[in-house]
């Protein structure tokens, strides 16, 4: 039986528990503000850690990995560039995957809007994202994936919501929108603007249990890569 540790107690930590659960996993430790700390020392070694706690957590959680050489499928969002070459650094120690979204969905809608800004060459581009009342960082990790999908070599000036007499769109300028309200689990719109046409990719998420979902089935083909740094598109994706 696969073992694991979870990292973040909250609703999408105990959803991961119930999924890797069912999946099959035993459950070695919970992990959460109180008893993060345990994870530098004391924490038993599992065959994959899942975190989807906070970036504060994020010292505690490498430290975990390189002592025990644990897996680590991270589903942490409003990292910092800091944090996230600390988990790209963990590749060296275990099999460690980053995303901030684990819909299979979303996979799919970035590489859809990476193909439609390679095809539509010269149209204007807008990023939507909306979500619950309770989220923390904007704009979403997913909707700055998408922004990375879209223009891979960081070309683009990103606005962020406008106001004023801001006056003629750029040519090479990306907007990025974020919403706030009610109990949206996620939605994300990557508008494409032309000439009298638009084309619209957009995936709406009803609960967070897709993620929950994307997130163990992350964890069990993790469990079996070699060391490095991988994307969910790569441990989806790639033979």
């Amino acid at each position: 039986m696969p073992s694991a540790v979870v990292v973040g107690a909250g609703r999408m930590g105990a959803l991961v528990r119930k999924g890797l659960e069912e999946a099959g996993f035993e459950i070695l430790g919970v992990y959460d503000i109180e008893n993060v700390g345990e994870l530098d020392e004391m924490a038993p070694a599992a065959d994959v850690a899942m975190d989807f706690s906070s970036a504060a957590a994020t010292a505690h959680v490498a430290a975990y990995v390189r002592r025990t050489g644990t897996a680590l499928v991270s589903g942490v969002t409003g990292l910092g560039e800091q944090e996230l070459e600390t988990l790209r650094g963990l590749g060296n120690a275990a099999a460690v995957v980053h995303s901030p979204n684990y819909s299979l969905g979303v996979a799919v809608l970035r590489n859809l809007a990476a193909r439609a800004a390679e095809a539509l060459v010269g149209f204007d581009i807008e990023i939507v994202e909306t979500h619950h009342n309770q989220k923390a960082d904007a704009p979403s990790g997913t909707a700055k994936a998408l922004l990375a999908a879209v223009d891979p070599a960081g070309e683009c000036a990103v606005a962020h919501g406008r106001e004023g007499m801001v006056g003629a769109r750029p040519a090479r300028e990306i907007g990025m929108h974020a919403l706030r309200g009610g109990t949206v689990a996620g939605v994300h719109e990557v508008h494409f603007l032309g000439l009298d046409e638009e084309v619209t990719l957009a995936h709406r998420a009803t609960s967070r249990q897709v993620f929950a979902t994307g997130a163990v089935e992350a964890a069990k083909r993790i469990v079996s890569k070699p060391k490095g740094f991988y994307t969910f598109d790569q441990l989806m994706f790639s033979n």
